[in-house]
């Protein structure tokens, strides 16, 4: 399936040194995002004249939920993973800008519904996190595809491992592919992965009609996963997405496949992935995510064969955080001026 090229994103800051046109007052931008001193400089220069407040228990981390901060009072906007009850209870919060693609903690239909009641505009960071994850996918395919983790397993013994090691390594070419979980993600894989030919069917919740490759439905997989060479989950947490590979589906996969998880830990049995390695049922497990995260060091998962474990770090890049600032002040420009919000949800 021919795809159109998608040359990576970059959200350009303003080069008026933080002045804008606008006509709103001032606002309060509270954040419990730690970015350093320089990129902290950065935030306030570009959200000049807005005031930022930054929370006192500020994490390194967009994956921890922030506590309890009374100062969230005071702002009208929150960035960062402020509590839910501080959005729910705050008479001025206007929008919330998450610094995450995940929103696990907030999506609940009575959140939803409360943000709605009281007019908050409600955003993820998922355009910020296509790329690298997307990209993080792909390394852990082709990796696979050539061996490379086995290579490196024996470079510290000084192994030469000629032959088994050729003889283990394929072409992606024609490999029937499901990427189950569709969305900004799924999307640039799917491009990336177009040189490579592989046949590429996407499963959602619902098809839109306007996805870059066949996609049904997520409740027609089943059938699906026996013809599978090639599984990819990028099933984000929720209710219904809770370990939606059990035993009984990860037995289906057709044996011999390779398994990738980089959407959610919790989307997928551990010990069922463990147990379809050691009998064989599957050759290759890549997963970002774990549950718990950290992963336990005794779980088996560590030291089974064939499984490679990466530390939930596809969303990551050298820039990041200069990068979520830009994703963030692209944003407060769009919102000072009325327009449409990249990565709305509610």
């Amino acid at each position: 399936m021919v795809t159109k090229c998608h040359a990576p994103r970059h959200w350009i800051l303003p080069t008026n040194r933080g002045k804008s046109l606008y006509t709103m007052n001032p606002l309060t931008i509270w954040t419990n995002q730690h970015f350093g001193s320089e990129s902290a400089d950065l935030l306030q220069k570009y959200a000049a004249p807005h005031r930022i407040l930054f929370a006192s228990g500020a994490s390194k981390s967009n994956l921890v939920g922030g506590g309890r901060d009374p100062a969230t009072a005071e702002a009208d906007i929150l960035y960062g993973q402020p509590h839910v009850q501080d959005i729910l209870e705050s008479a001025r919060v206007k929008w919330v800008q998450l610094t995450s693609a995940g929103y696990t903690r907030y999506d609940q239909p009575a959140t939803f519904d409360a943000l709605r009641a009281k007019n908050i505009v409600f955003c993820n960071a998922s355009s910020l996190y296509d790329e690298p994850c997307a990209q993080h996918v792909v390394a852990m395919l082709l990796s696979l595809a050539r061996a490379i983790p086995q290579t490196a397993i024996d470079q510290p013994n000084a192994k030469w491992d000629y032959l088994p090691i050729r003889s283990k390594s394929f072409l992606l070419d024609g490999q029937k592919t499901l990427i189950v979980g569709y969305g900004a993600i799924a999307r640039r894989v799917v491009e990336l992965l177009s040189p490579y030919k592989l046949d590429i069917t996407a499963f959602r919740r619902s098809v839109r009609g306007d996805e870059n490759c066949p996609t049904l439905p997520i409740d027609q997989i089943d059938s699906h996963l026996t013809q599978a060479q090639i599984v990819i989950n990028i099933l984000p947490a929720s209710a219904s997405t809770t370990r939606f590979f059990d035993a009984e589906r990860i037995n289906k996969i057709k044996p011999g496949a390779i398994y990738i998880n980089i959407g959610r830990g919790d989307t997928n049995d551990q010990n069922a992935l463990v147990a379809a390695l050691k009998e064989g049922r599957l050759a290759k497990v890549f997963v970002d995510v774990t549950s718990p995260e950290p992963l336990p060091p005794d779980h088996p998962l560590w030291t089974t064969p064939n499984a490679h474990i990466t530390p939930h770090t596809a969303g990551g890049t050298v820039d990041e955080a200069k990068r979520m600032i830009e994703h963030f002040i692209a944003n407060l420009k769009r919102y000072e001026k009325g327009e449409k919000l990249v990565d709305r949800l509610v």
